[in-house]
């Protein structure tokens, strides 16, 4: 439709053939240069690109495993009242609820008695939570 109002003056094929194809080379130089400011003319393909691998390396597996196995170890040395606090904190209950469960007459005992146990946790994990 452009065509035919803008260049209506030619009507021999021979006019209209070098006039399309012109064209033709303008939009394909348009469209290099669109892309190259878009950057798609630098860009690699998605599937040559490697995937990432967002899980834990191999050491970091393992450092948590040992972590883990620390972990374990300590909770099994301290005494029962301190286990049952943390299994507790772990399963979800407030320290309200826990200090129904132990029947205790202060929250403050709780607060306290949780103090103690994360701290008697920590040294027996070696002063730190981290190695």
């Amino acid at each position: 439709m452009v065509i035919h109002e803008k260049y209506g003056h030619l009507d021999r094929i021979e006019d209209l053939l070098p006039l399309s194809l012109q064209i033709m080379r303008f939009k394909m130089v348009a469209q290099q240069r669109k892309s190259y400011r878009h950057g798609e003319y630098t860009q690699s393909s998605v599937d040559d690109l490697p995937l990432a691998d967002l899980g834990p390396s191999p050491a970091e597996q393992a450092e948590r495993k040992q972590r883990l196995e620390a972990l374990a170890k300590a909770m099994q040395s301290l005494g029962e009242r301190c286990r049952k606090i943390i299994g507790w904190k772990l399963a979800g209950k407030s320290f309200p609820e826990i200090q129904k469960l132990l029947g205790v007459e202060s929250i403050n005992t709780i607060y306290t008695w949780d103090h103690r146990c994360r701290k008697e946790l920590l040294d027996r994990m070696g002063g730190s939570w981290e190695r």
